[in-house]
């Protein structure tokens, strides 16, 4: 079944996540409208991981809704692609980076049908918009962590999708990486793609994205940059971790991370 590609509008209500008696994420509630472009930022432990995966459904929820195209996100999750952190996938595995990107298919091809042309030649314009379509039939344990990370992107992009999740995707990246995944997020934002990225750098938040959601298990303010990055806002979310230096926001690493260790999930 093909799935037109639309704005897609994202409410979450009052969810609330957990595991092992430990309360991960507790009601929290924002909507992002079609097309919107945000950065999800927090100290470690924040459960910003933990928000991704409840709205893609991988993990359960305790409670609350998702909902997108104003229907329940189970409905509807054909249209989400989601790019985990680099460290929680397995790169032994061995498949091509073919292999990888056409997984952005599956859920259009058919059950015991072979992927069609037309599956071929998304996943191969996936690959050239970034860069690697040299690389199709590379082992993808054998790329470096920058060519991973763009063989990832290339499979949300053959996805097509309405809403996509990338979970810090700037971390152990190259430069140039860095740059062209800011660049595909701005094309997808201007096609009417809802983007939403995961982050610990709060300048990039502040510069690169319209809205910031600032979350601590609990959602401590959501807006503009100018409207979150607020002296109390970000006490109380980092506990004096961030630093000021010479207008750039810092984050103080030495400082403990939240209550709970690192970040949730």
């Amino acid at each position: 079944m093909e799935h037109s590609l639309e704005p897609a509008h994202l409410e979450v209500k009052n969810l609330q996540v957990g595991y092992n008696g430990h309360t991960a994420l507790a009601d929290v509630t924002f909507t992002v409208p079609a097309g919107g472009l945000v950065a999800v930022v927090g100290p470690n432990g924040a459960g910003k991981s933990t928000l991704f995966k409840a709205l893609v459904g991988l993990l359960p929820r305790r409670g609350g809704s998702v909902l997108i195209h104003r229907q329940p996100a189970g409905l509807t999750l054909y249209c989400v692609a989601y790019v985990p952190q680099r460290e929680e996938v397995d790169w032994r595995f061995p498949v091509t980076v073919m292999d990888v990107v056409m997984m952005g298919r599956y859920g259009r091809i058919p059950w015991f049908r072979r992927p069609s042309k037309e599956d071929v030649q998304a996943c191969q314009l996936g690959l050239d918009k970034m860069g690697i379509g040299h690389l199709a039939r590379r082992s993808i344990g054998d790329l470096s962590g920058g060519q991973q990370q763009r063989v990832f992107l290339a499979r949300a992009l053959a996805q097509q999708p309405h809403i996509l999740l990338l979970d810090e995707p700037f971390t152990g990246v190259d430069a140039a990486t860095q740059e062209a995944t800011l660049n595909l997020l701005e094309d997808l934002h201007h096609q009417g793609v809802t983007v939403i990225v995961s982050t610990h750098d709060l300048n990039m938040a502040a510069t690169r994205f319209e809205q910031v959601l600032l979350l601590n298990r609990r959602v401590l303010a959501f807006g503009t940059p100018a409207e979150v990055f607020t002296p109390e806002h970000i006490h109380e979310a980092f506990s004096g971790q961030v630093l000021n230096i010479g207008g750039v926001m810092v984050v103080d690493q030495c400082c403990p991370p939240a209550e709970g260790g690192g970040e949730a999930l």
